[in-house]
């Protein structure tokens, strides 16, 4: 199965297209998909990203007091002037390298929750229904990410979770903070790895799917820990 044939099949016909998968797990041109769209996307959404992250900390009192006068105003200058160079080493070495960690590390799990129900699927073959399944929020969801943050030109109220629902919601609070980590591409994402599971463990579609939505929801609950733990820090 071709490149083109697995992207089409992952949204539009994803039971057999995963079995293809599992059964020869090609990962490669995946994962470079899946690298370079997300450097994309970092690298022209971080003006936007940047300029939100100035206007919350430009007169955070309480941030100038923990970090400083001195290291502060050296922070708010970078935002304010970011050098070429580091935000091409943000977006296309520090993003990519920290999402195949998350990835690697997801595929894990994922393999000791299988190991649980049987032995069959090795760690490749669960890598690449993976990777194919992050088409999904990485392609589709990640092209109309991309298209809210140039039309609004805002980046940390941009969420295709069920925060977008609420507009007027406050991106500095905790609401904010767990309602834009439940995102629909997401969870249409770890359905289809749910599928790819099943063929790959070689167990029902709803243990698959259990397997699949326990590390959703692991890591869903540390993304929102951390950013709790970040609107605290800046509080």
């Amino acid at each position: 199965m071709n490149l083109f044939n697995r992207i089409a099949g992952i949204f539009l016909n994803p039971q057999p297209t995963t079995k293809a998968i599992s059964e020869k797990p090609v990962w490669l041109d995946a994962l470079i998909i899946v690298l370079l769209a997300t450097a994309l996307f970092s690298f022209f959404s971080m003006p936007y990203q940047q300029k939100d992250t100035l206007e919350m900390m430009r007169n955070n009192v309480n941030m100038q007091e923990r970090m400083g006068e001195e290291r502060f105003n050296q922070y708010i200058e970078g935002l304010e002037n970011p050098s070429k160079s580091s935000t091409i080493l943000r977006s296309f070495a520090l993003a990519p390298i920290s999402l195949v960690v998350g990835f690697l590390f997801q595929c894990l799990i994922l393999v000791g929750l299988g190991r649980l129900s049987t032995t069959e699927g090795k760690f490749m073959q669960v890598f690449a229904v993976f990777l194919h399944a992050r088409f999904i929020d990485v392609i589709l969801g990640g092209a109309l990410r991309a298209f809210l943050v140039f039309s609004r030109k805002a980046f940390m109220s941009t969420t295709t979770g069920l925060a977008m629902f609420f507009p007027k919601m406050e991106i500095a609070t905790p609401a904010f903070i767990v309602l834009s980590q439940i995102d629909f591409f997401q969870l249409w994402a770890y359905g289809v790895l749910g599928i790819g599971l099943s063929h790959v463990f070689k167990v029902d579609l709803k243990k698959g799917l259990i397997f699949a939505y326990a590390v959703w929801a692991l890591k869903t609950v540390l993304y929102i820990a951390l950013g709790l733990f970040s609107l605290r820090w800046m509080q």
